[in-house]
């Protein structure tokens, strides 16, 4: 487009022409001066979006979606043309076959505090039909699948719920990530069905018997019971600032890192004899580990994991004084006193004391069930030997 003294207009001027049409209600002029763009800059994927603009002011919806298509074909990775076209697909053919352009928009988005204001409406928008059309595909697809009991054990419900869920997008997919040793082809089971233990109706019949000895120690002995993070101060703390030498999450070891801690187990001798009768892990100078773990009123101990999956933990819940929860991956479980359960605990996890008083778990450490005799010999060969290494 030529301008009267013979220059020819640029296309941020065409643009800017277009806005101010737009101000005054002239769709005509505004979509005159960017089809003058269009021919100046025929790459610009920002004058297709200008055009699809127009289009959608003046209710030509159509229009406005083949004019951000020309602009996605420009640039596949264009947020704000997603974004939009996620907006005019709603209006045009509904939620849910918006919620998938609206998915890949926002897995371009930027965070909301590098957004201009005026996007994060739209933004919020998104996200919740997101939200909705996958909880509405997820109840679908329970519904068309029908009663999990008949998948067969507790193993494989849990796992088709879950990948219900995650194939609907209303759950993410938890892997081990062990701190320490990650060792192949174990499965990522969040909580272990309770058939591979044998052994639990023996542990939860000796709660009371457990309780007893536990209250003995509580009365007399509170002191003995230690923040359970002590990281020395030339380490990062990460998402235990709060909890870092604090006695809002403390412990009291029978067992700590393979050796006994005779003066605790002989204070509560029944509860010594019963883990010395339970296939915890023998792991020198790593394992088992064993202790009475202790909750404040009101506390959480933030998502983290464990070492290694070569070795499960289990609870058995002592003192339970209102409600208190206890999350590994996707599931979340209600602590009940003298219920007991085996997990992963290399898979992420947390714990909340909802209650108004001290929560008290037993915690200890038994093998993996899917690991073979020999490789439990052969694990322990393997990290005595790492630990020999950087020792000098």
């Amino acid at each position: 487009m030529m301008t009267a003294g013979g220059l020819q207009t640029s296309p941020e001027q065409l643009l800017a022409d277009a806005v101010a049409a737009m101000r005054r209600g002239d769709t005509r002029a505004a979509l005159e001066s960017v089809k003058q763009a269009e021919l100046a800059a025929p790459h610009d994927p920002h004058v297709r979006m200008q055009k699809a603009l127009v289009y959608r002011a003046s209710g030509a919806l159509p229009a406005a979606l083949a004019a951000l298509d020309e602009a996605l074909a420009l640039d596949p990775y264009n947020f704000l043309a997603l974004l939009s076209k996620g907006a005019v697909v709603e209006r045009l053919s509904g939620e849910r076959v918006a919620a998938r352009i609206y998915e890949n928009a926002l897995k371009l988005a930027p965070a909301d505090d590098k957004l201009p204001p005026n996007l994060l409406t739209p933004l919020a928008r998104a996200r919740a039909v997101v939200d909705k059309t996958r909880q509405a595909l997820a109840a679908h697809l329970a519904a068309q699948v029908g009663d999990i009991s008949g998948a067969g054990g507790e193993l494989a419900q849990r796992r088709l719920e879950e990948a219900i869920g995650v194939y609907a997008g209303v759950r993410k997919v938890y892997q081990n990530e062990p701190l320490l040793l990650h060792y192949p082809r174990l499965p990522a089971i969040p909580f272990y069905p309770r058939e591979l233990f044998p052994w639990l109706p023996e542990l939860e019949a000796a709660t009371p018997a457990i309780q007893a000895e536990l209250a003995a120690l509580l009365a007399a002995r509170m002191d003995d019971f230690a923040p359970y993070m002590q990281i020395p101060a030339e380490s990062p703390v990460n998402q235990w600032e709060e909890l870092n030498h604090s006695r809002r999450w403390s412990s009291l070891f029978l067992w700590k890192d393979g050796e006994r801690q005779d003066a605790v187990c002989e204070a509560c001798p029944r509860t010594a004899a019963l883990l010395d009768r339970l296939p915890m892990a023998n792991q020198p100078g790593f394992a088992p580990t064993a202790m009475f773990s202790a909750l404040e009123a009101h506390t959480q101990i933030p998502p983290h994991t464990g070492s290694t999956n070569v070795r499960l933990l289990c609870h058995l819940p002592l003192v339970l004084p209102g409600p208190a929860r206890f999350r590994v991956g996707n599931e979340t479980r209600e602590w009940k006193l003298g219920q007991a359960w085996v997990f992963d605990d290399t898979i992420e996890h947390e714990a909340w004391n909802d209650a108004d008083e001290l929560r008290v778990i037993l915690i200890f450490d038994v093998w993996n069930p899917y690991l073979e005799p020999g490789e439990k010999e052969r694990i322990n060969a393997m990290m005595a030997a790492r630990n020999a290494f950087y020792s000098g």
